[in-house]
């Protein structure tokens, strides 16, 4: 895609990121009800345990959104190295995922149609993209992970919480019957 063409635009970026966020703390409090040795066990998973993959979604959203899109991809090797960033508990989670939406709902609130088509470069990643392709990125990488968590619940035939946009988007949800 044309550095010109943003596929996204604020209004969708938004509306996208608050059911994003719905969707995440559905998960959230899903895997928190589990036993802890259910949400933290080794389920050979992208990053391995249903609570270290929520972990990774906020990791992802920092990077990207917190450091890569403002322009302080600086200040990203420092912090890779923060603690914070690896939380053990769930208080410890609780206190990360504040941190994280909190860069999060800073920089979405400050977004406008021109900085969607920006170019950005994250040093890991070749080429260079808009930051509309990044917010995309972020959110594909969430739902590619929480699909994970999806199929690693249903292993264990325990229903996974419901993200349907559309039930999101009016603020309503189906009943989920056991299958």
């Amino acid at each position: 895609m044309k550095p010109s063409s943003a596929p996204l635009s604020v209004a969708t970026s938004r509306g996208l990121f608050v059911y994003n966020r719905s969707v995440f703390d559905r998960f959230v409090a899903r895997v928190e009800r589990l036993p802890a040795k259910a949400s933290r066990r080794s389920r050979g998973i992208g990053h391995l345990s249903l609570f270290d993959t929520l972990v990774h979604i906020l990791n992802v959203h920092e990077v990207w959104i917190g450091y890569i899109l403002p322009g302080q991809v600086r200040k990203v090797p420092a912090l890779f190295r923060e603690p914070g960033r690896h939380p053990k508990d769930w208080a410890g989670f609780r206190a990360y995922e504040e941190r994280v939406w909190a860069r999060v709902d800073g920089y979405l609130g400050t977004l406008t149609e021109k900085e969607l088509r920006r170019t950005v470069r994250a040093p890991w990643m070749p080429g260079r993209y808009t930051v509309s392709d990044a917010l995309l990125q972020t959110t594909f990488e969430e739902a590619h992970h929480l699909g994970e968590i999806i199929g690693a619940l249903w292993q264990e035939d325990r229903v996974p919480p419901d993200m349907t946009w559309i039930d999101i988007g009016r603020g309503t949800s189906r009943p989920r019957t056991r299958r």
